[in-house]
């Protein structure tokens, strides 16, 4: 601009645009900006979580995908499927010792509702049930800890967690139809709880409603659970010297939850819901307990996968990898009973909850080999005292925790990576289903393995019900079963499924029900064919 001539922008408004901005201006700036850098590594870190919880959860149903589901599955496929159709209180259904009525049947009725009734919708609730627990342990283990740590420790949980998965039996028990691995969401939940909020106001109403409703799907919570809660809030409400707190009140509301669960079981079955059977909770004679001992560390052993599998390939490897999964847990364990005061509420619940809940199987009647079902919880128990008795809650220095990161990735990958390469199954009872559904023999009878398998298999075309011999007669079966099927006005039994030479032969059955019609073979199964209902002719369970 020439000199003289008049600046269009108005007087000293150039000469403003070109001073800096006052201090005051700068400095809210500088507040926004750092407002927004933590929003958007939340963002962040959330979107990294969501990520490599959809990761694992394929990893988890592609594993899955490697056994094979059976009747008990099937069974609660099939009243998940009756909860997902308007029948929610179950009624007519005589229930095993465990309903799995607020976890694992709702997550099962979900993925039904995407999948259908079959076996994909089973094995996909299995791997999110197990997706589920692992979720609610790394949330345990990361607690306190920054940074690398908290990815050290949650490699470390899923490296305990998936060890035991180089075998297919432990594939059947950690990642197939509900067997009590499940429970453990109600354990870690309720801990998790009383760790991060034992102070709020919802604490003890929450946590009263979650052992209740796990004490309604397994008395497991009822004998490990509450016991813990019992146990380490009291020990702290006395040493704090104070009646009314926080402990205290969690005290309460963990006794309470006991006649809770009773009175809530008592209206459901007023409102007409199902009945079940008695769990097994019955001491045993204390002459046993030596020999119990013995089973329960050879069951502990079988969970952790520290057990030498013949059917597997890198069987030692994994059998090495799961004992030194299970010495890091009794590590975990040993340091928590050591620094007993100093360690948290959560570390406190989590190893008085291992030592009730392999206590009570010691004492019990349920010690058998390869019975490590009912010690489930055991497991994502002592993966979050491994985690954090291994992974300090800080780890400083580049090297340090880029060596304490890759380690614990490479432990939970390779494990999982073997699991998952191993070939899917085709279901046993695949070809008699098929040829059931192809010749036109829709709904039937058979022994208890032989049953709801194959109507699951099938999506429904092809019911089958389970029926026990006892002595020249047949009866109805007295577990995981709807009293309807059974109905001879409803449905037309025209067809029997029976062992080429096991408990439910041919010859078994025609004892009961004369010769059939016709006899056809299919696989390693007898179809014997009737011109009646065989529905009238079964005797009532006893």
């Amino acid at each position: 601009m020439r000199s003289g001539e008049r600046d269009p922008m108005g007087p000293g408004l150039a000469d403003m645009q070109e001073q800096p901005l006052p201090r005051h201006l700068e400095q809210r700036a500088g507040q926004d900006d750092r407002r927004m850098r933590p929003a958007a590594r939340r963002w962040r870190a959330a979107a990294a979580w969501a990520g490599g919880g959809l990761a694992l959860f394929a990893v988890f149903l592609r594993i899955s995908l490697g056994s094979r589901a059976d009747s008990d599955g099937a069974n609660n496929a099939l009243q998940a499927w009756d909860m997902l159709h308007g029948h929610v209180l179950l009624h007519g259904w005589l229930i095993g010792d465990a309903t799995f009525y607020f976890f694992e049947l709702p997550l099962n009725a979900i993925t039904e509702l995407l999948f259908g009734l079959g076996n994909l919708a089973a094995h996909a609730a299995s791997a999110l049930t197990y997706l589920i627990v692992a979720a609610c342990a790394v949330a345990l283990a990361v607690t306190d800890s920054r940074g690398p740590a908290r990815a050290a420790r949650s490699a470390a949980v899923i490296a305990v967690l998936a060890a035991p998965l180089f075998t297919t039996s432990s594939v059947a028990l950690l990642l197939e139809e509900p067997d009590h691995i499940g429970t453990s969401a109600f354990l870690l939940a309720s801990f998790l709880l009383i760790d991060r909020a034992p102070d709020r106001r919802f604490t003890a109403p929450l946590l009263c409603v979650i052992l209740c409703a796990g004490q309604l799907s397994d008395l497991t919570v009822r004998y490990v659970a509450v016991p813990a809660v019992l146990l380490v809030c009291g020990y702290r409400a006395l040493a704090a010297r104070r009646l009314r707190s926080a402990d205290a009140a969690l005290v309460v509301a963990a006794a309470a939850s006991v006649p809770l669960e009773s009175l809530l079981r008592r209206a459901m079955q007023q409102l007409g819901a199902y009945s079940m059977v008695a769990p097994k909770a019955r001491l045993s004679p204390m002459g046993l307990w030596l020999h119990h001992a013995s089973v329960t560390w050879l069951d502990i052993r079988v969970l952790f996968g520290a057990i030498v599998a013949p059917e597997s390939r890198s069987a030692s490897v994994g059998a090495a990898f799961g004992l030194v999964c299970l010495l890091a847990a009794m590590f975990g364990l040993g340091r928590v009973a050591w620094t007993w005061r100093a360690a948290r509420r959560a570390e406190q619940l989590l190893c008085v909850a291992i030592i009730v809940n392999i206590g009570m199987y010691v004492v019990s009647v349920m010690p058998t080999p390869l019975h490590s079902r009912e010690i489930a919880a055991v497991l994502p128990c002592g993966a979050v005292l491994a985690a954090r008795a291994c992974v300090p809650a800080r780890i400083t220095g580049t090297p340090r925790a880029f060596l304490a990161v890759t380690a614990t990735a490479l432990a939970a990958l390779v494990p999982l990576a073997a699991a998952a390469t191993r070939p899917p199954l085709r279901p046993a009872t695949a070809p008699l289903a098929a040829w059931l559904e192809a010749h036109g023999l829709t709904y039937g009878i058979a022994g208890y393995w032989d049953a709801s398998v194959v109507t699951l298999q099938s999506g429904g075309t092809v019911q089958i019900r389970a029926v026990d011999i006892r002595g020249k007669k047949i009866v109805v079966r007295g577990w995981e079963t709807y009293s309807p099927w059974y109905t001879a006005s409803r449905h037309d039994a025209r067809f029997v499924v029976a062992d080429r030479g096991g408990t439910y032969s041919a010859a078994a059955f025609e004892r009961h029900f004369g010769r059939p019609a016709g006899t056809y073979q299919v696989a390693t199964w007898l179809i014997l064919v009737y011109r009646t209902n065989l529905l009238w002719q079964l005797e009532p369970y006893p």
